[in-house]
């Protein structure tokens, strides 16, 4: 964080934070996007431990069901989803566990007592599952390689699992987690919370799959660029001891701050990243690739610290009912350029569409049929009218080039935060309210899809899948 804020003597003294409401709104209000990257301070300063995210609101009223909620991992994405959950009404946190008890765990249960939550802070999650025995839910952001070990002993526990993605960092893991919600009956949702994004809710179920109003779709294109950024660092105060690593299966400090970076651990900034969005891509097709082809490597940053490939460029494969469909993705960590989207083409038109509203629209072929029904029935906004400039004189008209698609927006909008409606969905699933938006099995096929492009990157070769690989 750039506003880093040095805890007191005093404070440490205690071993407590003494942070008023007040401080921790302004803090959360001054709080970029977290993602991949997370929380970074400069190693000569302190860590800013006042709490972390969006503004948060009091949640509204509530007369159902509440919840018992523990979280594990309370790091980066962490942080991100307590601040979400704050938002939603019928959630009563009773523990939160995490290894780095001097920060990350003092922050959250500062935070949720400051909100009236009457929480337990734990190390161990082992400790957690002991002796907390009236638990609803848990909310799993912890790194890829513990996911399913977590998942699996919350879910014989009888509780029901909100887990982060990537589901796991092989396929192994990944499937072991299904086979334990089949076995328990418990729920798992898997965290790709863009399937309850109402933008891109409304995108398939209505312009997709009522309108086809992008007729066949043949290509699909989809990035999620980053400049570059440090290694996180961390406080040597508050420096894990050796024995804490190796017990909660690290070497270093480094590999602690930074596991998505090392093979064991995570899976790369493709697996972090690109997770989220070739998801979007089995969804909305409603498919699953036949073959994937990558190119990649560690071209930027050191080897040693860096053992997964800082830039990958894959491309897909779909054989879908209406054929075959041609799938690019890349993930860059040098260069920000557009930032992130996925971007899908038919002979009719291109649905863009990004997270970011202003990264969202859809575009009409000139030779497409009009969409008046569409934007009659609020599938669309009106079209954007665009003014031809006049040629010069002189000018000679390039009749190589189309003209240029009809534009329209789509009108529907997200103001909660990106994993509010997501985790909304889980918790309305577990009080038999609604379905899961991404249940085991889709997190499922999402990651075999995913894994499979970093074995591509390796083998050199054009990976094909095998149908059996998707079945459990």
């Amino acid at each position: 964080m750039e506003n880093e804020k040095q805890e007191s003597k005093e404070e440490e003294k205690k071993g407590s934070l003494n942070l008023s409401r007040r401080d921790i709104v302004q803090g959360l209000a001054t709080v970029p996007f977290l993602g991949m990257f997370g929380w970074s301070w400069a190693k000569k300063d302190g860590p800013d431990t006042s709490a972390s995210g969006p503004v948060i609101e009091t949640p509204k009223e509530f007369t159902g069901k509440e919840l018992n909620v523990a979280m594990l991992g309370m790091g980066a994405q962490g942080q991100v989803l307590l601040n979400s959950c704050l938002r939603i009404p019928g959630l009563k946190f009773k523990a939160v566990c995490d290894i780095w008890t001097d920060l990350n765990l003092k922050r959250a249960v500062n935070l949720l007592t400051k909100y009236g939550h009457e929480v337990t802070g734990y190390e161990d999650y082992r400790e957690m599952l002991e002796n907390e025995k009236d638990l609803d839910a848990v909310i799993i952001a912890t790194p890829d390689f513990w996911h399913a070990e977590h998942t699996i002993a919350f879910l014989e526990a009888g509780v029901h699992v909100y887990c982060e993605k990537e589901m796991s960092n092989t396929i192994e893991g990944a499937r072991s987690m299904v086979d334990a919600q089949k076995r328990t009956g418990k729920l798992l949702q898997i965290g790709h919370q863009r399937r309850s994004n109402p933008r891109y809710i409304h995108c398939k179920k209505k312009l997709l799959e009522e309108a086809d109003i992008l007729g066949r779709i043949t290509t699909i294109n989809g990035q999620w660029n980053r400049g570059v950024q440090p290694d996180l660092g961390w406080p040597k105060r508050y420096e894990l001891s050796q024995e804490k690593l190796e017990k909660y299966g690290f070497e270093t400090m480094h590999e602690f701050r930074n596991w998505r970076w090392y093979k064991g651990l995570g899976g790369g900034p493709i697996v972090d990243l690109g997770s989220h969005q070739i998801d979007i891509y089995n969804w909305f097709l409603d498919s699953k690739p036949v073959s994937v082809m990558a190119s990649g490597g560690v071209d930027y940053y050191e080897k040693d610290t860096h053992e997964w490939y800082d830039s990958i460029i894959a491309l897909f494969e779909y054989q879908t009912e209406k054929g075959t469909v041609r799938a690019s993705y890349q993930t860059i960590t040098t260069n920000s350029s557009e930032g992130y989207f996925e971007k899908f083409m038919g002979d009719q038109g291109t649905l863009s569409i990004s997270e970011s509203a202003n990264k969202s629209g859809v575009y009409r072929e000139v030779s497409a049929p009009p969409w008046d029904e569409w934007v009659n029935k609020g599938y669309l906004s009106k079209p954007e009218k665009k003014e031809t400039p006049a040629a010069g004189e002189g000018a000679v008209v390039d009749v190589r080039e189309t003209a240029s698609p009809e534009s329209h927006t789509i009108p529907v909008e997200l103001n909660d935060p990106y994993h509010q409606p997501h985790l909304q969905n889980f918790f309305d699933a577990i009080r038999g309210e609604a379905e899961l938006n991404c249940p085991a099995e889709d997190g499922y096929e999402t990651a075999v899809t995913v894994l499979k492009v970093n074995e591509a990157v390796e083998k050199g070769i054009t990976v094909k899948f095998n149908p059996e690989e998707y079945v459990i």
